[in-house]
């Protein structure tokens, strides 16, 4: 089933209100479990970042009384698919902008981008990365992790059935996305097979000499 609805034009000839000089932008990405939310939670403490969830965005936007895109929405996340880029960068664009209207000019953008074709028109409309944050973690700490999560985190997707396919996803498309940043020497790779503390401790040393 597809659902007709207009999506948002991402149109590369209107850039945003800054320039790539003016902010740093950081993918996070990992596997379902691997830590992200955390570790995102302690860089915003000590370095001023700016925590962007794609898909705590994508949530509020579903959720918005009058959202022209929320049916759309709730309908690719239902059916575990990977919504259109073009709402996802839409929503950080805007959310990005607003932060810099205020400011803020390091964001930490958690959990994207999912595809290739979400990274290059990322790096095209907005502004170019400066690293990837790539927590490492093995599916058997992540599977545990989740399963514990899913006893109160009421989301729908922490069950064992959803979690494998998730796994699979992150293994098809967005495995591609680190290894093509690999080759251009900007992925910091970090073990999340430790300690909250440790991984912190080496988050810190990875993304040192790069902020």
């Amino acid at each position: 089933m597809t659902m007709q609805i207009e999506l948002p034009k991402l149109d590369i000839t209107k850039g945003p209100r800054f320039s790539p000089e003016q902010v740093t932008v950081v993918f996070v990405l990992g596997g379902p479990g691997a830590g992200k939310g955390t570790q995102c939670n302690k860089l915003v403490e000590d370095y001023n970042f700016v925590h962007l969830s794609a898909g705590d965005l994508l949530r509020e936007e579903q959720q918005r009384e009058g959202s022209q895109y929320g049916a759309l929405i709730n309908h690719y996340i239902t059916e575990g698919l990977i919504v259109p880029q073009e709402i996802t960068i839409t929503l950080l664009k805007t959310s990005i902008e607003n932060n810099f209207d205020k400011g803020y000019t390091k964001f930490l953008v958690d959990g994207f981008p999912r595809k290739m074709d979400q990274a290059i028109t990322f790096e095209q409309i907005i502004v170019p990365s400066k690293f990837v944050l790539f927590f490492d973690c093995p599916e058997d700490v992540m599977l545990k992790r989740l399963l514990e999560r899913g006893k109160t985190s009421g989301r729908v997707d922490d069950n064992i059935e959803s979690i494998k396919k998730r796994f699979k996803t992150f293994q098809e498309t967005s495995m591609p996305v680190i290894n093509m940043f690999a080759e251009k020497n900007k992925v910091v790779k970090i073990n999340c097979d430790q300690s909250v503390e440790a991984v912190y401790r080496d988050v810190q040393q990875g993304i040192k000499d790069r902020i």
